[in-house]
């Protein structure tokens, strides 16, 4: 009888253990500092050292994965990973799809790039990331929106000829200008968009969302957000008050 008690608790705990569930983070891994993958191969940049400080805060068992930028939201919604890390501005178009949890970024500026400051950036041609704040903001411009499915071609279609300019994060671009050598400046003024930018979940995922809301409201609390923006964005970076 102790035999079979023993063995049924044991199965019990292996049971228990299996249904354990593992969080997966999706990123893109292509949007430094944001996210970035190393020479190791690894997800890295302020999004992995933050979403692995969130999934200790929150005690949970985290993974990372990859996916392409176009399909992000999708594969979300469709259970191919479960959080969204992957510097994605919260704007009331996506939270009609998805759900977010606060900002773990203020609301930044995104800017235009060109090979000079006298490009023509409301009737000229327009680079950004497909499916992006700044994608959507030229379409109502004047200016003609050239799309590209990662941020490394929008800066390239600059430096090849075939845009004019780059829309998107300052954040991105300022190390991109910083280390052309003078090729590339920035052009015209700032343009303020989104609300920050947050980790996305599905609607029905309430309890994570809370979990991970308290986990973000922490570090803003006791500071190590702030720490951890300038870390990877610099001085000059918005923190919180």
């Amino acid at each position: 009888m102790k035999t079979l008690i023993q063995a049924t608790a044991i199965l019990a705990l292996t049971a228990g253990m299996g249904m354990a569930q593992t969080v997966r983070l999706g990123t893109e891994g292509a949007y430094p500092p944001y996210n970035l993958i190393n020479d190791a191969g690894e997800v890295d940049g302020f999004e992995r050292e933050l979403g692995d400080e969130l999934c200790k805060r929150a005690e949970l068992t985290c993974e990372w994965v990859t996916n392409d930028w176009d399909s992000i939201i999708p594969n979300l919604v469709s259970g191919n990973y479960d959080v969204i890390m992957a510097g994605m501005s919260i704007t009331p178009e996506r939270d009609e799809v998805i759900d977010f949890t606060q900002n773990y970024t203020p609301p930044s500026s995104s800017s235009y790039v060109g090979l000079s400051d006298d490009v023509d950036i409301t009737g000229g041609v327009i680079a950004a990331q497909t499916a992006t704040i700044q994608a959507a903001h030229v379409a109502e411009t004047g200016a003609t929106l050239l799309e590209f499915a990662t941020p490394d071609e929008t800066v390239a279609a600059v430096r090849n000829g075939e845009a004019d300019a780059v829309l998107a994060d300052k954040d991105f671009l300022v190390p991109i200008v910083a280390e052309s050598g003078g090729e590339l400046t920035f052009v015209g003024d700032d343009v303020p968009l989104g609300g920050g930018v947050g980790a996305g979940l599905r609607e029905s995922d309430t309890e994570l969302k809370e979990k991970l809301d308290a986990a973000i409201g922490s570090m803003k609390e006791d500071g190590t957000l702030n720490a951890m923006i300038t870390k990877w964005f610099g001085e000059d970076a918005l923190t919180y008050e």
